[in-house]
Order: structure tokens, then sequence, then C-alpha cells
């Protein structure tokens, strides 16, 4: 489904190629100050035109249709749009009988009859991470003064960035990459287990992300190798600071007062200029593959502001529902 959430509900919507992409969002509190230029800070973060991203330019203006007015919010749901206008849908006309490896082209096709719309990956294209990035400056307006902040720590590999994108033009391939993330000024008492626990919710969220793979909190992975002695967290004072935070500020799914902490790695986009071999549905023969149109050579320099937008609605999902945004925002 394209729906997420408790009290606070977001629903993306559109295709790469079609005439928009959105999102609308239900039960955000009402007299929410934003200017739209906070709007477009974000969005700008999001965007290509760096070394190692897509070619494609597009405007990315959101046009807000429904819950806004005054620069406040309503309290009526919010929809926002974005038009699509630097395409080239012939570019992607073969994926239909000749699937890219790595893509969804064989899996929605498979899942859908052949009707879903396959130009620029369709509803399955990071493009629709702009609703994700416009939710998200209005969970960071909610959960104030919660703090989110994610950054890329590693690209290939290499934590030298500039230095991985070089050598992945230099190869004509892609790379992948590590984004951490930390959220701060967390309260106490956020999650709702067993089904609900924070990690549970920020994981959802993440993984709905295109080309996410895998998501770690606080030691994470490496806490298979550690001692419990070690890993455990000490409480120093009675407003649960912790002297480390192997626990990534969580216990039992609920939010401990420390820091968030989490990193999520992100794959090497599928569509590399190097050839490769895929299966031909018509002809049901094996043959070779060099992928056109205007891709990525590491998508997860365009993705910490995307990890931050879904962490702040994750976490302002559970303030509305702990009713600290009352306590806390006003």
């Amino acid at each position: 489904m394209n729906t997420f959430g408790t009290l606070l509900r977001m629903s993306i919507f559109g295709e790469s190629h079609g005439k928009v992409v959105g999102v609308t969002l239900d039960g955000v509190p009402a007299g929410i100050k934003m200017e739209l230029k906070e709007l477009n800070t974000d969005l700008a973060r999001r965007k290509s035109g760096k070394i190692g991203t897509t070619p494609r330019q597009e405007l990315d203006q959101p046009e807000i249709v429904s819950g806004f007015y005054r620069n406040h919010t309503t309290g009526a749901p919010i929809t926002i749009v974005f038009r699509n206008e630097d395409t080239q849908s012939d570019d992607y006309r073969e994926f239909i009988s000749v699937p890219r490896p790595g893509h969804a082209d064989f899996t929605a096709y498979s899942k859908f009859g052949g009707y879903n719309d396959f130009r620029g990956s369709g509803h399955f294209s990071g493009r629709l991470t702009l609703g994700l990035v416009a939710a998200g400056v209005i969970a960071k307006k909610i959960i104030f003064p919660l703090f989110v902040n994610a950054r890329l720590i590693e690209a290939g590999g290499n934590t030298d960035i500039d230095q991985a994108i070089e050598q992945a033009l230099k190869a004509e391939d892609t790379i992948g990459g590590l984004i951490e993330c930390q959220a701060e000024n967390i309260p106490i008492g956020l999650g709702e287990p067993f089904f609900n626990p924070v990690e549970s919710m920020i994981s959802h969220l993440v993984f709905a992300i295109p080309a996410i793979k895998g998501i770690e909190f606080g030691s994470g992975f490496e806490a298979a190798r550690m001692r419990g002695s070690r890993h455990n967290d000490p409480i120093i004072n009675s407003e649960g600071k912790t002297q480390t935070n192997h626990a990534g500020g969580i216990n039992g799914g609920i939010t401990n007062g420390n820091n968030l902490v989490f990193r999520t790695a992100v794959k090497p986009p599928s569509s590399t200029p190097q050839k490769q071999t895929t299966l031909n549905l018509q002809t049901q023969t094996m043959e070779e593959l060099k992928v056109k149109g205007r891709h990525d050579v590491c998508i997860a320099l365009r993705m910490p502001v995307i990890v931050e937008a879904v962490t702040a609605f994750a976490l302002a999902d559970f303030m509305l529902q702990e009713q600290r945004v009352g306590r806390i925002n006003r």
C-alpha cells in the first residue's frame, strides 16, 4: 500500500514520468507555521546536479493545493504536488520485454500484469521521494525541538566520498553508500511494543526508500561480536543518560532519552553503464543489455535528507500518539 502512519498518515502518489508526483498528509495539527522556502531548502538537498548524480534536471517546485493557508497548516489534509517536466520516456521502452537486472521491471510487470507505468521506473522510482522530503519538512516542525540529522559517511567502501565518486566515474560503474542518522533531544517513552517499537516503525519507512538494503541501530551487527558487559549502557542519571550508547537510544522498543542513532545501507544504482545480461521475456533467451537513460552513479549522495524526513515522520507520529506535541511544541 502507499499509506503509512497511525495518527499522522502519509500517502504518496504518482509515477516518475507521469504528470505529477506528490504526497497527502492527514492528521497534521492546525497552526504550524511554515514558509515555502523551508520546503525548498530540504528539496534542494535532494536535487541532482552534483558530480555523480543524474543529469535529469527537474524544478522540484512544490505546489501546496490544500491544508495550508496564510503560511499555517489548517488541520485539513495537506496535499503537495510536483510537476514532472524533464522526462525522456523512450529510453525505457525496451525494458518492457528486457527487464533490467536489479530493478523492479520484472517484479512490477509480473505483479500488475504489464499494466504498470514502466517509464522512468514508474511508481517504483526514486522520484517519489520528493513527497517523503516534503512530508519530512512538516514532520520536523511537529517534533521541534527534536532535531534529526543524517549524513553520508561512506561511499563505495570509502570514507573519502569525492574520491569514491571519482573512481566510480573512471570505472564507468555505480556505487552504494552508508548513511548515518542521529536524532537529538528525544524524550523518554516513545514507542509501542511489541509490534510498533521505534526501530520497527523507522525501519518500515526507511525501507520505503528505493535502494535501501539494510539498517542497524546503535552498535548494530557489531553487537553480535560483543559481550553483554561491554554492550550494556550504564545509566548515569535520572534522565536516562547513559555512559555509552550501544543501544542507539532505544531499549525494549522505547526511546530512553539518549540520541537515536542508526545507519542504513544504500545499494549501488542498478542502472550501471556496464553491459549486463538479462532474460528477454518475448524470446525467452538471454541477451546483452546496456542501459540507456540518465542515472545516478551514487544515489546515496542525495539520500541523507530523505532518511532525515522519514525518521522525523515516524517520530512525529509517535509524539502525537503520546500527546507530547502540545507539551513540547506549543
